[in-house]
């Protein structure tokens, strides 16, 4: 991929951060979406964590669904679809969630954006944290969570403010974008 090429699709993708930032409110989960898919885990254990909507059994997550309407329809006319892949961080499997890649898989090429959300219990993300900081990852808290991100010398891409990819852990829950600015797309709660 040419660098203006590359420069016109980081240009379109920031305006769609952008004029994502600025709605006013989170669009409404979309009735018709897909059942949830089946989980593989089976623990003896009851995992307690609070949910961030009052519904009985939360979906999983769906690309499509993940992150916000607008973000999808951008993508969508630039000719991108998603690839669903397995959450692991470590040796941990969230199996609660979903990592979606999405990019114009018709040609040959490494741009693309990365999300992904999860479920997850405080043991497993103090597993999934140590491993990443022990991969020379880095930490900082904020007023949404913690956030621990790549080292940017070894990042495939940064936000402005110098970020790579970066996971947030919430109550109950982790997110990854392959940007720290790229986690505002993520619009779900579980």
């Amino acid at each position: 991929m040419t660098p203006r090429i590359a420069s016109a699709l980081s240009g379109i993708l920031l305006g769609v951060v952008a004029l994502t930032g600025c709605s006013v409110a989170a669009p409404e989960p979309d009735s018709a979406s897909p059942a949830p898919r089946p989980s593989a885990t089976t623990s003896a254990e009851p995992v307690t964590s609070p949910s961030p909507s009052p519904s009985a059994s939360p979906a999983l997550p769906t690309c499509d669904a993940m992150i916000s309407e607008g973000t999808v329809e951008a993508f969508t006319d630039l000719g991108w679809t998603f690839e669903e892949k397995e959450f692991v961080i470590g040796d941990v499997t969230m199996s609660e969630g979903l990592l979606c890649f999405w990019a114009d898989y018709s040609v040959a090429s490494d741009h693309g954006q990365l999300y992904g959300w999860s479920e997850i219990t405080p043991e497993d993300a103090t597993r999934a944290q140590s491993s990443l900081l022990s991969q020379g990852w880095t930490r900082e808290d904020g007023p949404e969570g913690i956030y621990i991100t790549e080292d940017p010398q070894f990042s495939m891409g940064t936000d402005e403010a110098g970020y790579g990819m970066t996971y947030l852990f919430g109550d109950g829950w982790v997110k990854v974008a392959d940007t720290r600015e790229g986690l505002i797309l993520i619009d779900w709660a579980g």
